[in-house]
């Protein structure tokens, strides 16, 4: 059986039109192993068959790896939005703005928590410029907070 550049392209097509009806986001990976594989017997049609299968293999195999191992972990929501009131509770922050009268102060983390990396609290206990907080609880869009123990 002799394949032609455009059988390895027609494949790779359908296979990522397959997706859509599939969505593993797996079989797309095999379709872009196909179309270069398509790609490259056009620009080489001497190619035997083996060679053609073997590149497909390992075409896909290291697209699909490439995705799962490098891709898709950077790919990952680190706002923490959407996520529970119990999973703020115990996060660290910086004052950036101490409490004065009825004005509440501001609080700044690290990385963002519920969309947001600068948050207004409240606190029991006095705090000042530069102090580390950690959240105790949340009341409505206002953290309370208390200084964190360095101990």
């Amino acid at each position: 059986m002799d394949l032609q550049y455009w059988h390895w392209l027609v494949f790779g097509m359908i296979l990522i039109i397959a997706e859509v009806f599939i969505p593993s986001f797996t079989i797309f990976w095999f379709g872009l192993g196909a179309l270069a594989v398509g790609g490259l017997l056009w620009i080489v049609p001497t190619m035997n068959l083996t060679a053609q299968v073997l590149l497909w293999t390992l075409f896909s195999s290291l697209l699909t790896a490439f995705w799962f191992l490098v891709m898709k972990p950077r790919m990952q929501d680190k706002t923490r939005a959407g996520m529970s009131r119990e999973a703020l509770l115990g996060e660290t922050g910086q004052v950036i703005r101490v409490p004065e009268g009825d004005r509440r102060g501001l609080v700044r983390f690290s990385k963002p928590l519920l969309g947001s990396d600068e948050w207004s609290f409240i606190s029991d206990d006095p705090v000042s410029l530069g102090d580390r907080v950690q959240i105790r609880d949340v009341s409505g869009n206002t953290l309370i907070v208390a200084p964190k123990n360095n101990k």
